[in-house]
Order: structure tokens, then sequence, then C-alpha cells
């Protein structure tokens, strides 16, 4: 590094120092291949605004408590370099700056993070159910449906898909959670079949007395043979428990037999666990929760419904909800009307509520656009877990927001005596439920207005305060700012062309760069470009050109195409985590290459097994005004065909 440039690396460093808070509000600062991360004790002492503008910084925000700025390939080695000398902190790996990260959060935090992690991969199946659920039911009330043979048996197949994978969301949970805590995702599911094995008392029919159950004796403990149909609760303390035993059976079996006695020692303990200590356990805290609101809604009058629907999607967290349809039967049959019905439907409408707040604070974010949309349509239709555990808990704020919504709708509800002639249906659907007494379809909407309002409004005034950037739409993928150097590059090859083409990389499937699941990709924050799905592990070079560098986690390379086209050629998404395992390099820095030359091989299998995405995004990180990028149209590429076609204005 010459001294001109250390000298403006001085300058950046201290000026980011300043805006940071100060020396003694840096905890550690590491760097990817493109960002700059830094933890602070305190966020709210920086200037995150003021640093958009240091000079070379092409972007700021903050995920995963750690504030990333973004600075591009290679620069930001140089510049983590310099600033990290200037603050006494060389040497962080980004394992350890995730540490130090975690470390300032409470317990809470940490919980609530874990809790969004589990989900964020489960996700598309909630939503899926949710909007198949929400589809079955609409057509369910047309008696064309009811009438036609087809239609019937169409709707009854979305019935039972809907149903299944919420009827499985246990071994999904359990599966998320132990890949989450660090645990070989298959054990997960192994806990999970056990978990709802047809061995066991459904759990549904055993609460309403309906089948009989066999009990045990294991340790003179009474051990009821009853499935986990909806224990999300016990799935999540079972995946966690899971990962923790694969991990220290892992360590502690002589390799010689770690293969077979490891994985049988996790499931063994796990089950006899699972039975006796934290299937009770966690059965007794979601009973405990359920029994306690509907208690306060018959004791504490207009503040017992108040608490009710401003905490009734909490239990829904639990899976314990479906224990309502049993009380609310037995409403019916000893009054004929049914309360908790209309509560439990303003409580889910105010998360629609929070989910619309969250969608205007974010309208901008592609994203955050993609998951509201559905998760409000789903809403509608009475299912809150795409809102709930896709946003508002993911989030924290809207959860508040929605339950404060749902209070609202409570109160609403019990002034006007509003109550339902059925159960099993809640929202849209559910106004052919109220009780038209009283005016109480009109009552009806009013009470929902209000929860939705109510919802709305609040998460709009808690995220003043409480908002932050998406950690998961903003998550750190490696993208570069468009400043690698290139002073090696021969000035004549400067001059750009009528049109220059760009071969596939890879073989596989080529999408358009919005497809790509990670916000900074999609949004091409810098740059345009096209991606793979790769069914093979090897990266070629898409033009004849140079290397301009390799990165040390091999993850990812900078090309210079012989015209001076820079471009990044990303392998996998957040796949710098791996620190270059199952990658392996095939070219140095400086590198003269042809079309078609490999350029980085990679364990395809095993790195999609850790966890990650493995498609292969290649950015044009430094088009001229003038010049336009052409894409190719989705398809199946082998390395012989185009991708991409820069053209001259």
């Amino acid at each position: 590094m010459d001294a001109n440039k250390r000298e403006r690396y001085k300058k950046i460093s201290i000026e980011l120092t300043r805006l940071a808070g100060g020396k003694e509000n840096i905890q550690g600062v590491a760097h990817c291949a493109t960002r700059l991360r830094i933890v602070l004790k305190d966020n709210d002492l920086a200037d995150l605004k003021a640093m958009e503008d240091v000079d070379l910084a092409k972007g700021v925000f903050v995920a995963g408590d750690q504030v990333q700025i973004i600075f591009g390939a290679g620069l930001v080695n140089d510049v983590y370099e310099v600033f990290a000398e200037h603050n006494n902190m060389k040497n962080m790996s980004l394992s350890d700056l995730k540490t130090v990260a975690n470390k300032k959060m409470n317990p809470l935090q940490r919980m609530i993070k874990a809790l969004s992690d589990v989900f964020v991969d489960i996700m598309p199946g909630i939503l899926a159910a949710a909007l198949l659920t929400g589809l079955s039911g609409v057509l369910g009330n047309f008696e064309i449906v009811k009438s036609n043979d087809t239609l019937y048996g169409i709707n009854r197949l979305i019935n039972i898909s809907s149903g299944a994978i919420f009827g499985f969301l246990p071994l999904a949970v359990a599966y998320s959670a132990c890949k989450r805590f660090g645990g070989r995702p298959i054990l997960g599911i192994v806990i999970g079949c056990i978990m709802l094995s047809n061995s066991l008392a459904d759990a549904y029919a055993a609460a309403q007395g309906t089948v009989e159950v066999t009990t045990l004796r294991i340790f003179g403990l009474g051990v009821d043979l009853v499935g986990f149909q909806g224990g999300i609760i016990v799935a999540l303390l079972m995946g966690f428990v899971t990962a923790k035993l694969d991990i220290f059976f892992e360590k502690k079996v002589p390799e010689v037999i770690r293969l077979l006695v490891s994985p049988l020692l996790t499931t063994l303990v796990g089950a006899l666990l699972l039975f006796t200590l934290i299937g009770p356990a966690g059965r007794g805290l979601s009973s405990g929760i359920t029994n306690i609101l509907v208690w306060m809604t018959q004791n504490l009058g207009v503040f017992g419904y108040a608490v009710f629907s401003g905490l009734q999607q909490l239990v829904v967290i639990t899976g314990l909800h479906h224990i309502f349809g049993a009380i609310e039967a037995q409403l019916l049959a000893d009054t004929g009307r049914n309360f908790i019905n209309p509560l439990m439907s303003v409580a889910i409408i105010a998360q629609g509520g929070a989910v619309l707040a969250y969608l205007i604070l974010h309208r901008k974010n592609v994203k955050v656009r993609e998951l509201c949309i559905p998760s409000f349509i789903s809403v509608l239709f009475g299912i809150t877990e795409p809102a709930l555990f896709g946003i508002n808990l993911r989030y924290r704020f809207p959860i508040i927001g929605g339950c404060v919504g749902g209070a609202f709708g409570g109160v609403i509800v019990y002034l006007t005596n509003l109550a339902a002639l059925g159960f099993g249906t809640t929202v849209v659907p559910g106004i052919a439920l109220a009780d038209p007494a009283g005016n109480g379809y009109m009552n009806y909407i009013i009470a929902h207005a209000a929860a939705i309002a109510g919802g709305f409004f609040m998460t709009l005034v808690l995220g003043k305060f409480m908002d932050k950037a998406p950690v998961e739409e903003t998550r750190a993928a490696d993208i570069p700012s468009g400043e690698v150097q290139t002073e090696n590059l021969n000035e004549a090859a400067m001059e750009a062309p009528q049109k220059e083409v760009f071969y596939a990389y890879a073989q596989g499937q080529m999408i358009l760069m919005e497809e790509v699941k990670d916000e900074t990709f999609a949004n091409k924050v810098l740059g345009d470009g096209v991606a793979i799905i790769p069914e093979t592990g090897n990266v070629y070079a898409p033009a004849d050109g140079s290397i301009i560098s390799v990165f040390d986690t091999k993850h990812a390379v900078c090309f210079a195409s012989s015209c001076g086209t820079q471009i990044l050629i990303h392998i996998g998404i957040d796949t710098v985590n791996l620190q270059g395992k199952y990658f392996q390099a095939h070219v140095q820095d400086g590198d003269q290459v042809k079309k078609g030359q490999l350029l980085i091989s990679f364990d395809k299998e095993q790195i999609r097994k850790e966890g990650y995405d493995t498609v292969i995004p290649m950015i044009f990180t430094d088009l001229e005004e003038g010049r336009r990028l052409e894409a190719s149209a989705p398809r199946k590429v082998h390395t012989d065909q185009v991708a991409a076609v820069i053209h001259q204005a």
C-alpha cells in the first residue's frame, strides 16, 4: 500500500471512529469480502447517516448488531487494515466479531433472535399452508363448489395439502431449531418424527377425551403416550436439546464407532427427555398460558377481554391455540353463544394491521413487500403464522403493536356483547358466524376495524423508536462497490467495444438477479448482473481476461475482461462464513485466463448441507454511463452459451 493510499485510509479511519462514537465505543471490528463490520457498545452514539458520506463508503446499515459499511472488494481489505490499526484491534475474525455482537444482546434478545432464525428457513412452508387454508375456506362457502364433484375434489385436495403442512409443523420446527443450534438437521427431523408418531395418541383427540391414552412407567414416572401435534414450544426445546446432544456425543464418542453410536445416543437420550421432562414441561407451560387467558375473560370483565385478545396471538406461538376449539364447543353447548371466536378474530386482524404498518415503514424494500403482502392476505383468512414468525415476532416491535391493537378490538367485543354462533373460522370468512342479534354483523366489522387500526398505528408509533434496518433483508452478502483497483490493466484494453459477450460461468439454471434470495443482490445495490443455480461445483471464466483478486475465503473472485469490464463472481449466499471450507481456487491474483478456464471448484452438496444457498451471482460492478447490460432469459445453460451482453450506446 503506497503512502498516498494509506494517508487517505487513515483519514477515513479517523472519521469513522469519530462517527462511531469514539474508540471507547468500539468493541470489535472485522471485514468480509466487501464490508467493514464494527460492533459498538451503543449504536445510538453512532451517526450512521453521516457514515454514508464518508470517503469511498457506498452504504451503511446495521445487521445482526453489527454496523456494516460497504467499501467493496479489495478496497475493504486495505481500509480494514488501517482502521483496525488505528483502533488497536488487529486480527479479529468474523467469528470473533459475531461472538462480541452476541454478548451485546441480553438473554431475551438472544432468545428472540434464535426464535426468528429458526422460523426463517421454514417460512415458505408456513406461508403456503396459510394461503392454501384460506383458499380452501373461501371455496368451501360456494354452493357451486359443494355441488360440483370436480370442484369439490380439488378443494378437498387443497384442504388436505394445507392441513398436512400445519400438521407436521413441529417436525419442521425441530429440524430448523436443530440446524440453527449447530446439530445435524436430519436428527432434528428424526426427533420431529418421534413427536408425531402414529404410535402415539393424537394430542387434540386426547385433550377432548375421545381416545384412550396408554401410560408407561419409566424411572417411577408416569409417561403418557400422547403425540405433540401443535407443540411448537416442545419442538423448539427439542431441536435445541438434540443439537447440543449431537455436538456432545460427536466429541465424546471414539471416532471408530462414532458414525453408528453418536446418532443412536442422541436419538435415544433425546426421546427419553422428550417424554419424561421436556414434553410435559412444554405442555404445562403452553396449557398454563391458555388457561390463564380463558380465566381472565370469564372473571375480569372488559379488562379480561382486552388482555385475552391482546395476548391470544402469543398462544399461537406455542401451538396450543388449537385447544380453544374444545373450549368454544363447550361454550356453544352451554350457552349457545361463543364469545372467544370474535376475540381471537380481532387478535388476528390486529397482527395484520402491524404487518401493514411494517410494510409502510419499509415500502421501498422488495423483500419486505414480498413477505408482508402474502402474510397480510393469509391474515384475512384467519392464519397468522406467516405474519407472526415472518415479520412481527422477527422484528419485535410489530408484535407489540399487534397485541395492543388486539386489546382495542377486545374492548369493542365486550362493549357490544359480540359473539359467534359457531367456531372454526375467523376474520373475513368469520363474519358468517357472527350472532346477528343487536347489530352483530356491524359490530363485528367495527371491532375488526378498531383492531386493525390499533395494530397499524401503534406499530407505526413504536417503529419511530424501535425500528432498525431489517437484518435478514440487508443480510451480509459480499458485493463489491466498484472500487477495485485496476492499475495493471492494459490501457488499450479499457476502450469499451460496441458489444461485449459474457458466457455462462457455471452449468445450471440461469435466473434473474431479482430472484436471488438476498436483498443486496436482488436490489442490485452495487451492480446489475445475472445468477446461476449450479448443477456442478465448478466456476469458469465468462470471457478472456485477468484475475483481479481471489478472496482468501475462495468463495468469490474479482475478474476483469480483456476490455476492462469488472465483474464479481460470488459463490453462494453468506458463504464467507465457511472461511474457505469446501472451496478450491485454481487461479491466483494477476493470472491471465481464457474463456471457459476453471477458476474455482467447490463441494456444492457439502455447502448445502451446511445450510447455505449455492446460487452464483455474477455482478457487473463498474458499468459506465452509456453501457447497457442485456441479460439472457432464464433457462438451463452450459458454459458455451451466452449469459449476458454489454452494449455500448
